[in-house]
This record gives C-alpha cells, sequence and structure tokens, in this order.
C-alpha cells in the first residue's frame, strides 16, 4: 500500500472518525466537510486515481458505491438526495492519490459544481 494519509488511516496509523468498514471498504468523516455531512469511501487496497483503475478493480469499485449508496440509505439520505463525486487527478480535484468517493448530503447541491 501506498503511503498516503489515507493509506495510514485503513492501517490505523493516523485517527480518523470512521463510519463504515467492511473487508474492502473503510468510510471516514472528512476533515474539511463541504456540506453538512462529508464522508470519503476509500478501497483498503490503494489504487491511486480512477485512471489507474483496470478491469481487475471493477469488483472493488462496485463495493466503493455500493457502500456509499448503502451508508447513505441507512443514514436516510436516499429520498431527498445526496451527491457522489470521484476526483481524478489535479485538473480533477484530487489531493489524495487514493481513490476516494465523496458522499456529501444534508444541503441542496447546486449545479454546476467547482
Amino acid at each position: 500500500m501506498t503511503d498516503t494519509i489515507f493509506a495510514k488511516i485503513v492501517r490505523r496509523e493516523i485517527p480518523a472518525d470512521i463510519v463504515y468498514e467492511d473487508d474492502d471498504v473503510l468510510a471516514f468523516r472528512d476533515l474539511n466537510p463541504q456540506a453538512p455531512v462529508h464522508v470519503l469511501f476509500i478501497p483498503k487496497r490503494a489504487i491511486a486515481s480512477l485512471g489507474d483503475a483496470t478491469t481487475a478493480d471493477a469488483e472493488l469499485l462496485g463495493k466503493l458505491l455500493l457502500a456509499a449508496a448503502s451508508y447513505a440509505r441507512e443514514q436516510g439520505f436516499e429520498k431527498k438526495g445526496y451527491r457522489t463525486v470521484l476526483n481524478t487527478n489535479e485538473d480533477g480535484g484530487q489531493t489524495v492519490y487514493h481513490l476516494h468517493v465523496h458522499l456529501l448530503a444534508g444541503r441542496r447541491m447546486t449545479w454546476p459544481p467547482g
């Protein structure tokens, strides 16, 4: 695993407010929230960005999105809605090179973002 801040969270070297975990996915509250609810879902096996994913990662990517959807449903965001965001590389806004999905909820989202 790479030595990003997210890898350190997976290894429990850095504390995080973990809200979801299974064998493949870990989710925790963002330290710089952009909505009342801002949770990051990361694969425990590091993939730097979506551009680095391969067909061999398809099942893991599906688990990542399904974990986010399950959490949103359990927290009651499904009916009103929520946003998932996956930033890729510098121009896409990615700052930590460990693939992650942002789940934003608790307010009305606007379009276009950014």
